[in-house]
């Protein structure tokens, strides 16, 4: 799988592990994020990968900032993007399973990095159920 990922300045570690991860199970990485806890402002980081999403680039999109919502916030504004504030591996389980999402956002300020790796591993190898969600996510862009 194609993956990008941003990050600000509340993510580096996370977005590091995250990357680690991601590579030893053999998919591509794109990095948009920041590599310091020097303050940056988020949206500098979702954009980039909000346009890989976007236009195809990626398979999928991980951000993470402190609280998640405002990197979520940024990158939903793309069209084709739906992103899910996730904080459990079971948020992440439901966010792909009946929302189709295709952006995960992480609150690094609410979250282990232990627990942002599972998080990542349910979100990108969960399934969209389809069916009746089907209909509810055709409805979500404006």
């Amino acid at each position: 799988m194609k993956i990008s990922i941003g990050n600000d300045h509340a993510g580096p570690d996370y977005k590091k592990a995250i990357v680690h991860y991601l590579e030893s199970k053999g998919h591509v990485v794109t990095n948009y994020g920041t590599n310091t806890d020097a303050s940056v402002d988020y949206p500098d980081f979702g954009h980039p990968v909000a346009n890989d999403v976007s236009e195809g680039k990626a398979d999928f999109g991980i951000v993470i900032c402190g609280s998640g919502n405002g990197i979520a916030m940024t990158v939903n504004k793309h069209p084709k993007v739906r992103a899910g504030l996730c904080w459990t591996k079971e948020i992440a389980y439901l966010t792909r399973l009946h929302n189709n999402a295709n952006v995960l956002s992480i609150p690094a300020r609410f979250t282990s990095i232990a627990q942002a790796i599972e998080i990542v591993e349910t979100f990108i190898t969960t399934e969209f159920e389809g069916g009746r969600h089907q209909n509810r996510v055709d409805k979500i862009s404006c």
